[in-house]
């Protein structure tokens, strides 16, 4: 192995509250039912739009594009109150890795402003060196559109590379894009569901993470 492509929300940065919080923010304030901490988790990892579309079945594409406005900017103004922090034993596994001679790169279903700004604060950014955002991409997971551009821009084989995630869709991009997987346990899915959907190794803590590139 020599490139690692890693899912953010639930993988690397622990940003579930931020997420939850703003949805809720964001459905209440445009009229729609409260959902629950567990319907809006199971949405992360989706694009913002498709997320609106699970929790409100029948939503008009304008609506959705409405709720998706309203949701960002809630989450700028909440973003400085509530920073959310790397899952333990990130910062200095990723470290390693980057000694080890690993290229690190990131895609998620996140917009990339936001997404650059997390990495930044989180102190993850010298170990990363490649990001794709929602905005980067015409196709979102669980379709191989993020993992082949990187593939692509850093010149990597599918066969020297692998994709972390802790949603099923991180696992079905990385197998439709012909990568090893790798899933995690501590983010918003579960063993069951990351078996499910093919990964390769399934771990539950981020500092054994090492072991499954060997």
């Amino acid at each position: 192995m020599k490139l690692i492509i890693f899912d953010f929300d639930g993988t690397l940065g622990d940003t579930r509250a931020n997420i939850v919080l703003t949805m809720q923010r964001t459905l209440r304030q445009m009229g729609y039912p409260v959902a629950s901490e567990e319907a809006i988790a199971a949405t992360i990892g989706l694009p913002l739009e498709t997320g609106f579309e699970v929790l409100i079945p029948g939503i008009s594409t304008e609506d959705t594009l409405r709720c998706a406005a309203t949701y960002r900017e809630i989450f700028e103004v909440y973003r400085e109150q509530l920073k959310p922090q790397p899952f333990p034993h990130v910062k200095e596994t990723l470290a390693l890795l980057k000694q080890q001679g690993y290229t690190m790169t990131v895609a998620s279903s996140r917009m990339s402003v936001s997404l650059n700004a997390f990495i930044r604060d989180m102190g993850l950014a010298d170990c990363i060196s490649y990001v794709l955002g929602a905005d980067n991409v015409a196709k979102a997971k669980p379709d191989p559109e993020p993992v082949l551009q990187t593939l692509r821009d850093l010149n990597t084989a599918a066969a020297e590379t692998m994709v972390v995630g802790d949603m099923p869709v991180d696992i079905l991009m990385g197998r439709n894009a012909g990568c090893a997987t790798c899933g995690v346990t501590w983010g918003n899915s579960d063993r069951e569901a990351l078996r499910a959907a093919g990964a390769d190794f399934i771990i539950d803590d981020f500092a054994d993470f090492p072991a499954c590139l060997e």
